[in-house]
């Protein structure tokens, strides 16, 4: 018997003016919400919250973090009222623990932009418990894709696991045109992550720099590119992957999203 088990999702989030335009990729999410409200809770990986080691919201009512200048005050007035779990944060410490990743709870920490901009379309109710888990910089590659392997058993206990970031994330290319041309190394990135995601090629993804010429300028940094190593580390050969294809934001950033279940 096939026991049924949460999904796991690589969400590009784009910039924080997403929460005020959905546009197709947040359709795509609002589409998702029946099923994700099924769920006991959700895991959140966000490149806007980076720690040396791993640490875990604990608050019962984290707050929403308007981390972000210089956008229309509409943008700071809203507000994504999930609730904690301080059970979901344990489940979480050991099995990073289990898999001997230092981690820590965080009392203090919201939820950042990256975590709830998508929430808003994917779970608009904020009806279900969310924790985040901090991106941590002193792991590698392969360790991230670990940290997701050891992510991967809350989905049998009923809880999704999401990894927010960005397949491009150039924030120096963007242009403030809804209908900007997209730049061509964005559209070749893209295809290239799309086609090793679908072959679950991770040494390949562990290493874009060395596999493709335009990692560098789809990522200057490569904060918002990890956390799809670490949906890949909780995604399984077995899963049904279904890629969320949606248009190129501001000429440069992918909206591209990856859904394994």
């Amino acid at each position: 018997m096939t026991v049924e088990k949460a999904p796991v999702m690589f969400i590009s989030h784009g910039s924080p003016m997403w929460a005020l335009e959905s546009g197709e990729a947040g359709d795509h999410l609002m589409q998702l919400t029946p099923e994700f409200e099924r769920f006991a809770g959700v895991v959140i990986i966000s490149p806007h919250w980076m720690t040396r080691e791993a640490e875990v919201t604990s608050a019962l009512q984290p707050e929403t973090i308007h981390d972000f200048g210089g956008f229309p005050e509409a943008l700071y007035q809203l507000q994504y009222p999930a609730r904690g779990s301080a059970e979901i944060a344990g489940q979480v410490v050991r099995c990073l623990n289990d898999a001997n990743i230092k981690v820590s709870l965080n009392a203090q920490r919201g939820l950042d932009h990256g975590a709830w901009v998508p929430l808003r379309f994917l779970l608009p109710k904020a009806n279900i418990p969310v924790v985040q888990l901090s991106l941590p910089v002193s792991l590698s590659p392969a360790q991230l894709v670990e940290l997701g392997e050891s992510l991967a058993s809350l989905r049998a206990q009923n809880i999704a696991v999401i990894a927010s970031g960005s397949l491009t994330h150039n924030l120096r290319d963007m242009v403030r045109d809804d209908h900007a041309v997209p730049a061509g190394y964005v559209e070749r990135f893209q295809a290239w992550a799309r086609d090793k995601v679908q072959q679950r090629d991770i040494p390949a993804l562990c290493q874009p720099h060395l596999e493709t010429e335009t990692f560098a300028q789809a990522h200057p940094s490569a904060d918002h590119y990890l956390p799809l190593l670490i949906a890949m580390g909780a995604s399984h050969p077995a899963d049904h992957l279904t890629v969320l294809q949606s248009p190129i934001q501001y000429g440069a950033l992918s909206m591209e999203s990856y859904l394994w279940r």
